[in-house]
C-alpha cells in the first residue's frame, strides 16, 4: 500500500514531535531546515498510519538498519517499507515483502545528468519526449526504487539499473504534481513470465 502526504508544508512540526519515537524525533532535529524536519517527520507518520490501518500496529516504531543502512522495523521482520520525500511529497510504501519507492517533483533537467545517469536506449526517449523532464523522472524513480529495494541505494553506474527489470514489478504513477514509482520482485505476483 502507499500512503502519500503532498501538504507536507501544512504539517505542524510540534504535534509531529510529540506523535513519533524518540529515535525518529532524534532523527528529525538534526535537520537545520524546518523543510528537512517536516519531511522527515511526514514520512514516518505515514508509516504509522499505515502500520495502525494495516496491522493494528499503535506504538511508534523503532528502527535497525541493515549493514547498507537500510531501515527496518525492530521485531517487525515481516513488515517492509521504503520512504521517499520530494519538495512537498512524502511517500511511504508498506508491504509484506519487500518494497521500494521513489517520488519526484518535477524540475529542471541537465543535459549531463540525463546523459550520466540513463543508457542510450532511455536517452533516446527522453530526447524524443513532449516533456523531456517528465520522461527523465519516470526512468528515475524506476531507478531509486529499484535500488531501494535491493538496498544498493544510489550508485557510480545509474545507467544500467533497469538492464534486469524483468525480474521485478514496477509500476509508475503521474499526477499533476507528482510522479512516484513502487517496485517488488516479480516472483511476488501472479504474472510472472511464463518460460
Amino acid at each position: 500500500m502507499v500512503y502519500l502526504n503532498d501538504q507536507v508544508g501544512a504539517l505542524d512540526l510540534d504535534l509531529a514531535l510529540a506523535r513519533v519515537s524518540a529515535q525518529r524525533r532524534e532523527q528529525a532535529l538534526k535537520f537545520r531546515h524546518e523543510n528537512g524536519r517536516r519531511l522527515s517527520l511526514a514520512v514516518y507518520l505515514l508509516l504509522m498510519d499505515g502500520l495502525r490501518e494495516e496491522y493494528g500496529i499503535q506504538p511508534p516504531p523503532v528502527f535497525g538498519y541493515t549493514a547498507e543502512g537500510k531501515p527496518f522495523i525492530l521485531g517487525r521482520p515481516d513488515i517492509h517499507f521504503s520512504f521517499s520525500h520530494s519538495g512537498n511529497v512524502a511517500l511511504c510504501a508498506l508491504s509484506d515483502q519487500p518494497v521500494g519507492a521513489d517520488v519526484e517533483v518535477p524540475r529542471k533537467i541537465t543535459p549531463s545528468l540525463v546523459s550520466y545517469t540513463m543508457n542510450d536506449r532511455e536517452q533516446e526517449q527522453i530526447n524524443a519526449s513532449a516533456d523531456p523532464a517528465l520522461r527523465f523522472l519516470y526512468f528515475w524513480t524506476r531507478k531509486e526504487a529499484l535500488l531501494k529495494l535491493t538496498g544498493e541505494g544510489i550508485r557510480n553506474d545509474m545507467k544500467q539499473v533497469l538492464s534486469e527489470s524483468g525480474k521485478y514489478h514496477l509500476e509508475t504513477v503521474k499526477t499533476n504534481s507528482y510522479l512516484f514509482s513502487v517496485v517488488k520482485y516479480r516472483e511476488q505476483f501472479n504474472d510472472s513470465p511464463k518460460p
